[in-house]
């Protein structure tokens, strides 16, 4: 699996689970979902992804996307 991806499989999942617990917590949660997609916004003008850059350094193969 190259680091494209893992990152949209992480992205995915940490909307899902904010949007759960807004739901079910508390309605704050809300702010990591926009979080994740101003995060995923900014990644695609610019190229740049924290959780890429980990995931290079943990030996990931790259993909097309966070070269």
């Amino acid at each position: 699996m190259n680091i494209d991806r893992l990152v949209f499989r992480f992205a995915g999942l940490f909307v899902l689970a904010s949007l759960a617990l807004a739901q079910y917590v508390n309605h704050n949660w809300l702010w990591f979902t926009a979080f994740v997609g101003a995060n995923l916004l900014q990644a695609s003008f610019t190229g740049f992804c924290p959780l890429a850059l980990f995931l290079k350094k943990l030996g990931a193969r790259p993909g097309n996307a966070f070269t």
